[in-house]
């Protein structure tokens, strides 16, 4: 569980980041994609996106960007939000916060907006604090499916969805090589169960300012 859904201890290491924004007037969640965009796995998501008429937030990486930049003109183009997850997709936590952020200002000449989620959920205080007083709005999530693991089936990735969401959960998929089995599988019956379960699908700019509440 401390993977799938971060215990509130680990949430206050992160002051002021994004990691749940439940509604008071109806069941919603937050569909987000991290490491993208890449032509093997993107359009697909997009296109089963469409089937469902769910909008997500990709968080994602500078250089895939640069490398396919068809691919990130197709997300925006179909209505979705896209945010920053660095240039090369480093962690914070082994990078001095100079370079760190250089690697996130890279990223943000090709990626607009002020979202962004850390690789890997790791990042320096000061490398947090610092991202929020140049306007981003730093994206955690409430719920990893780990669809990247090799160690499980999509079946377990579908189960992690259906044992940890509630109101306000953002949920993390991977529209990358490395998740591509497991959420190809269990991303659309994810939806499908979602829906049945009579949650909406909202994006992160839909929250406005979060809360203490909204945060935790």
């Amino acid at each position: 569980m401390f993977i799938e859904q971060p215990p509130l201890i680990y949430r206050l290491l992160f002051p002021g980041a994004l990691w749940r924004i439940p509604r008071e007037e109806e069941k919603c969640v937050y569909l987000t994609f991290d490491d993208g965009p890449i032509p093997e796995v993107t359009p697909w998501v997009l296109d089963v996106l469409d089937r469902y008429g769910v909008k997500a937030t990709f968080f994602m990486v500078g250089e895939n960007v640069w490398r396919h930049p068809d691919v990130f003109r197709q997300v925006l183009a179909r209505g979705h939000q896209v945010g920053n997850h660095t240039y090369n997709h480093v962690q914070g936590i082994r990078y001095w916060t100079r370079n760190y952020l250089a690697n996130v200002r890279k990223a943000s000449e090709l990626i607009p907006g002020r979202l962004f989620r850390p690789p890997h959920g790791h990042m320096r205080v000061l490398q947090l604090l610092t991202l929020r007083a140049m306007g981003y709005k730093v994206v955690m999530w409430d719920v990893v499916t780990r669809d990247y693991s090799p160690h499980l089936t999509p079946q377990d990735v579908l189960q992690n969805v259906k044992q940890y969401v509630r109101n306000g959960s953002i949920i993390v998929f991977h529209d990358s090589l490395k998740a591509e089995q497991n959420m190809r599988w269990a991303m659309p019956r994810a939806i499908e169960w979602l829906i049945n379960e009579g949650y909406s699908f909202h994006l992160i700019g839909d929250a406005g300012s979060p809360s203490r509440a909204d945060v935790f």
